[in-house]
């Protein structure tokens, strides 16, 4: 179901005539992702990608959300390398995006609850979705699947893992107050984004 959602968004979007203040604000979210991958290069793990990801579901929409996520793994890995992870996760921040999307899109009556809200989403998403489909990619790259392979896979991933999830919940606290306020003034000036 999740999957039909995003190729339904992927094929209206295609078939659709957006503006171009959408596709721009699209792109901006995607180059601050990637931008934020880049300037944290020196600490593994420690990246406000997911965070921005997150944001952009959850002011624009799960279809939003899924296509900054890829776009934006695609275009880094440019930077860091592209190789058979990228597909794995192009649909792991995607799936992010998608589901702060789908969980968020409509804003809170009180902001501090949304925030804490983003920042516990954040950090499961990240240790859950993202982790173990990169963690299950890397292990099926390794060998024949197994459940032993797997297992070992998972475990040796926890601590990339966990220092990831804490850093979207960093980043997500400080960055999700003044970047939804912009947003969401950006939205209302404009009229963009419906869905």
């Amino acid at each position: 179901m999740c999957w039909r959602r995003c190729c339904r968004f992927f094929f209206a979007f295609e078939g659709s005539r957006p503006k171009a203040r959408e596709l721009v604000t699209i792109a901006v979210l995607c180059a601050l992702a990637v931008a934020g991958r880049a300037a944290f290069f020196m600490i593994p793990q420690v990246k406000p990608m997911a965070a921005v990801v997150i944001l952009a579901g959850a002011a624009f929409g799960g279809g939003a959300g899924f296509l900054v996520g890829a776009v934006s793994a695609f275009v880094s890995n440019l930077f860091f390398g592209q190789g058979p992870w990228t597909p794995w996760q192009m649909f792991a921040f995607g799936l992010i995006g998608f589901f702060s999307g789908l969980l968020f899109r409509r804003p809170a009556r009180r902001p501090r609850a949304r925030r804490l809200a983003l920042c516990a989403y954040g950090g499961l998403s990240v240790m859950i979705i993202y982790g173990l489909l990169m963690d299950t990619q890397s292990a099926l790259m390794l060998s024949e699947p197994s459940w032993p392979l797997m297992a070992a896979a998972w475990l040796r991933g926890l601590s990339f893992n966990l220092a990831h999830a804490l850093s979207t919940v960093f980043f997500l606290a400080v960055m999700a107050r003044p970047m939804l306020e912009k947003i969401d003034r950006l939205k209302l000036k404009y009229g963009m984004l419906a869905g």
